[in-house]
């Protein structure tokens, strides 16, 4: 009753209202966001601060090397992780055959380190030693002389390219029966089909290499490691040059001596380890005596072979190899002229007509899919036939002693 009286005696709206209890925070939603926010900085600055890592997270380049030991050097199981130089390129110093280098830097200490990295196909290899996997020598150092280009071959202690990097043969089997060696030109530009070539031919087929592309040191190093020969292809005037150019530092018939001499050595400052040097296209010039002599004359001082395509009647590049009594050929049929299958196999056919006829010939091609199948499945039915393939120096020495 009373508590419906004191209702009852109550002024009207002022009826005593029941309020929920809120439980209030000491601090306010974006308060709580501040302090979250400054323990992660404070969490991340210690684990920078105190984490194994000397980098404190930078990314890392982790780099395959073979390390000389020096007294200053630390035991590899403790060394930082290498770093590359963020202020400057990573220095890769580069000759020709000489050891390559990188500049490594310390990421906890700043110490910069040169470390050397082998030739290709193995990075403890000595000069002149052979690959892993492979029977071909690595670019012997002595052989090769500096130029304003980079390094160039050189004849030194007697010994020529032509020899040192020429493809092991069977010679004297190649003295008593029909040979035929097989060049593949144009290689270097285009890196699928120089692939192609030095993988699915045999050693005994020598490769041919434009000094263009993009890393032509590099295929010429692999086509060694699969223990192809190889041949540097100078690009040369052909009669309707500038409208068919074959490329930058072109030798030119309306040059000087000197001035394609230049030329010549910055095309073979481009790859290293060949046995000789042949024509890249190069009609008109390979039949200028005037500008053609000073090429083959530098070209046997030292110690190279040279190899003519055969693509120019006229050419004066066979009396002028004889004046000089070096290691020369000439390409007797060009297989892959009419780039069919039928007309590679009548080629194929015409050149051990050749063989068999004279001893020895040389057939030339490119690195056509259609030219690789069809010279790849020619090259299996050889031996029944009495014919042995052989490397384009083989080739030369024969015919020299025929």
């Amino acid at each position: 009753m009373t508590e419906t009286a004191d209702e009852l005696s109550a002024p009207l709206g002022q009826t005593e209202k029941r309020r929920r209890r809120r439980i209030r925070l000491p601090f306010t939603a974006l308060q709580a966001l501040a302090m979250l926010l400054g323990l992660f900085l404070v969490v991340f600055a210690g684990f920078a601060m105190f984490s194994d890592n000397p980098l404190g997270g930078e990314p890392v380049a982790r780099v395959a090397i073979n390390e000389g030991a020096k007294p200053d050097d630390k035991p590899a199981a403790t060394k930082p992780e290498a770093k590359p130089d963020h202020g400057a390129a990573p220095a890769a110093k580069s000759e020709g055959g000489e050891r390559k280098t990188v500049t490594i830097i310390d990421g906890s200490s700043g110490a910069r380190q040169e470390v050397a990295i082998g030739p290709a196909g193995s990075d403890t290899a000595e000069p002149g030693a052979a690959a892993p996997g492979s029977q071909m020598p690595g670019v012997d150092p002595r052989l090769l002389e500096k130029s304003r280009y980079g390094m160039i071959p050189v004849m030194a202690d007697g010994v020529k390219p032509f020899t040192a990097y020429a493809a092991d043969a069977d010679r004297a089997k190649a003295a008593r029966m029909p040979a035929v060696a097989i060049v593949i030109g144009g290689l270097g530009v285009g890196a699928a089909k120089t692939v192609d070539a030095i993988m699915k031919l045999p050693p005994a087929v020598t490769l041919a290499f434009t000094p263009y592309g993009a890393d032509p040191t590099k295929l010429a190093e692999r086509a060694r490691a699969q223990r192809h020969e190889i041949l540097l292809q100078v690009p040369m005037e052909p009669y309707d040059y500038p409208d068919n150019d074959p490329g930058p530092q072109t030798l030119l018939a309306t040059l000087g001596p000197d001035q394609n001499i230049d030329r010549l050595f910055w095309h073979m400052s481009r790859l290293q380890g060949y046995v000789g040097i042949g024509n890249f296209m190069g009609a008109r010039f390979v039949a200028t005596e005037a500008a053609m002599q000073p090429i083959v004359n530098e070209a046997a001082k030292r110690g190279l072979a040279l190899f003519d395509d055969g693509a120019a009647p006229r050419s004066v590049a066979a009396s002028l190899a004889t004046g000089r009594a070096m290691p020369f050929a000439k390409g007797d049929v060009a297989i892959d002229a009419v780039p069919t299958p039928v007309e590679i196999d009548n080629a194929l056919t015409k050149l051990e007509s050749l063989a068999k006829e004279r001893g020895v010939a040389v057939g030339t091609a490119s690195a056509l899919p259609v030219s690789i199948d069809r010279i790849g499945t020619w090259i299996k039915g050889l031996d029944r036939k009495g014919i042995l393939l052989v490397p384009l120096t083989t080739a030369m020495l024969k015919s020299k002693s025929n």
